[in-house]
């Protein structure tokens, strides 16, 4: 059982920019996908950004390209998504999750593909 805990959400203005982290319970991000997602009130959970550790491959939603980052601090067992130019439209409850890696067969943008998910954090961004 893979334990998950997101921090770092707030309020923040237009244009500006937070790090997200996610400290997780695990030895070794081996072997793991991890990834972030969003839900906004009334709206379904939304794929952000999402990471294969082992092959250090990353894939981005089209409203994160440019503006957020994945990485992750193995020795510290945080991942962590740095978000910049943040518009209101990216205000919604921001979680972490995490998947073994089933291999290039396996889709990292599909939620219902991670087993471990965190609490979520809120961010919300004002005009």
């Amino acid at each position: 059982q893979v334990q998950l805990e997101e921090s770092g959400g707030g309020l923040v203005q237009a244009g500006d920019s937070l790090r997200l982290s996610c400290a997780a319970s695990v030895r070794t991000f081996n072997n793991y996908v991890m990834g972030w997602f969003r839900q906004a009130p009334g709206k379904e959970r939304e794929f952000v950004v999402a990471i294969r550790w082992s092959r250090g491959s990353t894939s981005y939603a089209d409203s994160a390209k440019g503006r957020f980052t994945i990485s992750g601090d193995n020795a510290k067992n945080t991942v962590y998504l740095q978000m910049t130019s943040l518009k209101p439209e990216d205000t919604a409850v921001y979680y972490c999750a995490f998947s073994r890696d089933w291999g290039l067969g396996m889709s990292i943008t599909k939620p219902d593909n991670y087993d471990y998910w965190g609490q979520g954090t809120q961010v919300t961004v004002s005009s």
